[in-house]
């Protein structure tokens, strides 16, 4: 924690507060306050900063001037803030990450797939990031701005990073270039040997609608027109990823009674005495310098603040997904298709599905696997417009089916007219653990159905 108790300017305090800042006139001193909720000492003061008894900074400055002096203060000089200074608000701000939570296992398992989705994405995100940017030079035919290259150099460097090229170049010189098509050094494929030997078993990505839909807010703020909003994304990004890799690193490590230097994803990041997340961080917040106008500083701090908290909520959204409740029956989004992929869909359910067979004319002609589920756990992804409808006797149930490919991956059953039956064929097979299936004999679907009606009313 030493470093963080670096000398800050008085005017980089004061802009990071937006409402303005907060004076106390005592004895001739003017006392500076950020936001906090700890409690300070006021005999630990170390470096112009406060430390508290819960090992939090109070960001509190005091400074010996007159009361007239304290209005010249300008907050639109320059901007000095150091990335030490920034974790340390987001820490006082948002407290503990949310990946430092006690997890179970079970919720490892879900939470790795997501994870991993991400670090997958990440650098391919970042890589592109700046294209639109150059085809709008091209397409005025203008020279490119300072501030694009400043951000495509920190941009590249960071994929070239997350991709294993630095590091093989850093160990073996030049003569290792040839080894960066060894792709098992990208970081997210370290992860998957971690969450390998963690795990027992290898996990693909899960890019689930909460994940998709962070990456697409993540990619907007990263490809931004305006480089004050590029660098703020950037910034918070590196900062919030080095919160959450460190805090997931120790969770795992207790979880699983694991050698923390066994995990090479996380050692790497932010293991050992040199860690690269560091140097992100660091070079990330160098482009405030560069980028932020010194009338901008309110502004980055506004956009620092909202990217930070895309990145917070979607660990804080994932952990919310993959919570065990106690009767073990968490759902997780479970993605399929209809056969020539048309028609997309998700469904919210368990890991370990129970599933009806029916033995009715039409079940048994089109095989259909039940998954029975209310109508607000199905989202269709796309080709709505594909899907037809085939209706026979009492005209209740909707048999929705491709006109492609002539599929029928989910419809509203008689039983359930406003819910649906997905078709477990038709799911992704990756993220279902055990499939228990119940015969149904819908070839007489009056008597069958008639206890199950009574069961519902009875519990209704």
């Amino acid at each position: 924690m030493a470093s963080i108790y670096r000398h800050v300017p008085i005017d980089a305090l004061m802009r990071l507060i937006p409402d303005g800042p907060a004076w106390d006139r005592k004895d001739g001193w003017e006392q500076f306050a950020c936001m906090t909720n700890a409690t300070a000492n006021p005999s630990d003061q170390v470096g112009g900063l406060r430390k508290c008894s819960s090992n939090i900074i109070l960001s509190t400055v005091r400074i010996q001037m007159r009361p007239s002096q304290a209005s010249q203060v300008q907050l639109d000089r320059p901007s000095q803030i150091v990335c030490e200074y920034l974790t340390e608000q987001a820490r006082n701000l948002f407290g503990l990450h949310p990946f430092a939570a006690e997890m179970s296992k079970r919720q490892v398992a879900s939470l790795l797939p997501e994870y991993l989705a991400m670090s997958q994405a990440f650098p391919y995100l970042q890589a592109g990031s700046q294209k639109d940017l150059i085809f709008d030079a091209m397409r005025r035919n203008r020279d490119l701005p300072r501030d694009v290259e400043l951000t495509s150099v920190v941009a590249n460097f960071i994929c070239w990073d997350e991709t294993g090229g630095y590091g093989r170049v850093l160990r073996g010189g030049k003569t290792a270039l040839p080894d960066i098509l060894a792709t098992e050094d990208f970081h997210s494929n370290l992860l998957r040997k971690d969450a390998s030997r963690l795990l027992g078993r290898t996990i693909q990505p899960n890019y689930s609608a909460t994940t998709k839909r962070y990456l697409h807010s993540l990619y907007a703020g990263l490809s931004a027109k305006d480089p004050v909003v590029r660098c703020a994304y950037m910034v918070a990004f590196e900062l919030h990823a080095a919160e959450m890799i460190q805090s997931l690193w120790t969770t795992l490590v207790k979880t699983f009674d694991a050698q923390s230097d066994d995990l090479e994803y996380f050692r790497t990041h932010v293991g050992g005495v040199d860690p690269a997340e560091k140097y992100h961080g660091e070079m990330t917040t160098r482009l405030i310098r560069e980028v932020v106008p010194a009338d901008g500083n309110r502004r980055f701090l506004d956009e620092f603040d909202r990217a930070y908290r895309l990145s917070l909520q979607w660990c804080r959204d994932l952990l919310q997904t993959v919570s065990i409740e106690e009767d073990g029956l968490a759902e997780i989004e479970h993605h399929g298709g209809c056969h020539c992929g048309a028609v997309k869909f998700y469904v919210r359910a368990p890991r370990e599905l129970s599933a009806v067979r029916c033995n009715c004319s039409i079940c048994q002609m089109s095989g259909f696997l039940h998954l029975l589920v209310s109508g607000d756990k199905l989202r269709i992804e796309c080709g709505e417009e594909f899907l037809n409808t085939y209706q026979f006797n009492k005209n209740i149930a909707r048999h929705t089916f491709c006109r492609i490919c002539g599929v029928k991956p989910f419809y509203r059953p008689r039983s359930n007219p406003t819910g649906f039956s997905v078709n477990i064929r038709c799911l992704d097979k990756r993220t279902i653990e055990n499939i228990t299936i119940e015969e149904f004999d819908g070839e007489h679907w009056e008597e069958a159905f008639r206890p199950t009606r009574e069961d519902w009313e009875a519990t209704s």
